[in-house]
């Protein structure tokens, strides 16, 4: 999720963390809405301010690689019990891990994604943007799932959506990570296939090759969404069900709306009536589940 200079550098000398400005009210999908219990919703917003927090970092074009990955090394030591205030995301998210007597390996691992954003900025083919998703994707939906303690088989599901949300952003941002960081996710065998390169992105449209392209991403993100369908019906949690089937009605939503938009022209959005409808269409088979 690529930040405009202008926003990061305002905080760059306070502490490890450099606030975009972004938060939940900007994501594709509900964080900690009133679905999620009560006494969890506190939780959940820490993860997400942890995972936020070091998002910016890494997104931060007024840093060098390696200082990202100090602050991110910087914000693992905290997560795990160092002193110090130069996290207070970290600091916070430690002290939910302790309330809620949660593994600190999901927060590890979107930090390892984060530190593979400042060092790492083209990906190979499908798998390997897939292996990245692992990281920077998967952990959020267990952290959700085991904070309500459900079984561990109801991963595979949410991972596919989860990753299908991630590659969703990577292309609404497709434009900005290529212009602000110089880093793309699309992968690089499918430009090639189409006698493309990177620097197609600096267009103010897409050309019919990267729409094959964009096009051709679209359909393996629908095939995880599809996978993701069976996620709801997994859940024990009847408020968690119904948010897992909002989720991939949004995603879902999302994924029409990039097929018929152009991310090079104009960031690709969720309308209010996009949330509205998910949150009718995906409690009705949140209650079927």
């Amino acid at each position: 999720m690529a930040a405009e200079p202008a926003e990061v550098r305002q905080e760059v000398v306070h502490g490890v963390e450099t606030p975009s400005g972004k938060g939940r009210s900007t994501e594709n999908f509900p964080v900690g809405s009133f679905l999620i219990r009560r006494d969890l919703r506190p939780h959940v917003h820490a993860f997400y301010r942890f995972a936020r927090n070091a998002d910016d970092i890494a997104d931060n074009p007024a840093l060098t690689a390696a200082e990202k990955v100090r602050r991110l090394d910087r914000m693992a030591a905290i997560l795990d019990g160092a002193p110090g205030d130069e996290s207070p995301a970290a600091a916070a998210m430690h002290e939910s891990l302790a309330a809620t007597r949660m593994t600190a390996q999901h927060c590890h691992d979107v930090l390892r994604a984060f530190r593979l954003d400042a060092t790492k900025l083209r990906y190979h083919d499908w798998n390997d943007l897939m292996a990245y998703c692992r990281y920077s994707a998967s952990p959020v939906g267990r952290q959700l799932l085991d904070l309500h303690g459900e079984s561990r088989e109801t991963w595979p599901a949410s991972d596919a959506l989860c990753s299908a949300l991630q590659v969703l952003n990577h292309l609404q941002d497709c434009a900005d990570d290529y212009r602000v960081l110089d880093r793309v996710y699309l992968p690089m065998t499918d430009l090639a296939a189409q006698g493309i390169g990177v620097e197609t992105l600096a267009a103010r449209t897409s050309c019919r090759r990267l729409r094959r392209v964009l096009d051709n991403m679209l359909d393996r993100t629908d095939a995880l969404v599809a996978d993701a369908r069976g996620l709801a019906p997994q859940v024990v949690s009847s408020r968690l069900r119904w948010e897992c089937a909002v989720i991939v009605e949004l995603a879902t939503r999302l994924l029409g709306r990039l097929r018929r938009g152009d991310p090079l022209a104009d960031r690709v959005r969720l309308r209010r009536s996009d949330f509205m409808a998910a949150f009718v269409v995906g409690g009705l088979r949140g209650l079927r589940g």
